[in-house]
């Protein structure tokens, strides 16, 4: 019986939703984490009689057809682009990202990966990098005899030194853009990588070609709606607990007919 493959599809896509759904809520408090959204797209139809199909010697034609669809399947889970709020820290080297745009650091292989997690910090030689000690682009040291830092929303970065008046240019951040952000790849750590579906990274200052401008002792929240995902995930619980009613109702039919005698 189809109705028994076809409730299986459906209880897999359900499944899937409920993941993407946990991981949503499991990343609440991610900084600069975007929700995800599983998408999912109907399977092929068997045509017993396709529409537009002569059905009489006159030429009449079928208005409709027979077209028996063969479930669901899963067509993507897309990142939701969305700017979290902004939560006060206080550190000279928390920024968060207002508006569109990627801080862009080196990776371990030489690569170069994007995040929106603006929780720097410093190494023991004052190089700027992420929480994980990944380089920040374009590799600003920080002097170790500096008394504060400031960071204009252009990216700016200034540092005051004892006995002047006047701070000195440190380095200027820069922000990535892209064509589809949806493209990215993502490989955990907040972190992400261009592909041939995103497009190739537009490094600019911030502000500029469209680009987000940087705020100062800020972080990026998490853009997770609690509320939504809550009503999404008893929405999947009851498509999940239908699909499982289909294949019970099968079953029993299949039952019946091998009681038949």
């Amino acid at each position: 019986m189809k109705s028994l493959h076809i409730a299986a599809t459906g209880m897999s896509a359900q499944q899937m939703r409920v993941d993407t759904i946990a991981n949503n809520l499991a990343n609440m408090s991610t900084t600069g984490y975007n929700a995800r959204r599983a998408d999912f797209a109907d399977l092929h139809y068997q045509q017993f009689a396709r529409p537009g199909a002569i059905s009489a010697a006159d030429g009449t034609v079928l208005p409709t057809g027979v077209q028996a669809g063969l479930g669901v399947r899963p067509a993507a889970i897309s990142m939701q682009i969305q700017q979290g709020a902004s939560n006060q820290t206080g550190g000279d080297l928390d920024l968060a990202i207002e508006g569109r745009g990627y801080l862009e650091v080196t990776l371990p292989d030489g690569t170069q990966g994007f995040t929106r997690d603006g929780g720097l910090k410093r190494t023991g030689d004052g190089l700027i990098v992420t929480s994980d000690g990944y380089e920040v682009a374009p590799g600003i040291v920080i002097p170790n005899d500096v008394r504060a830092l400031s960071i204009n929303p252009q990216g700016e970065i200034h540092g005051y030194f004892a006995g002047q008046i006047q701070p000195q240019l440190l380095g200027q951040l820069t922000l990535a853009g892209f064509a589809n952000e949806k493209g990215l790849e993502a490989i955990g750590s907040n972190l992400f990588i261009e592909t041939e579906a995103s497009g190739p990274a537009n490094v600019a200052v911030p502000g500029t070609e469209g680009l987000g401008r940087l705020r100062q002792g800020y972080l990026e929240e998490s853009s997770v709606d609690p509320v939504r995902e809550m009503t999404e995930l008893i929405k999947a619980q009851r498509g999940y607990e239908l699909n499982s009613k289909v294949i019970t109702a099968a079953d029993q039919m299949m039952g019946a007919t091998v009681q038949v005698r």
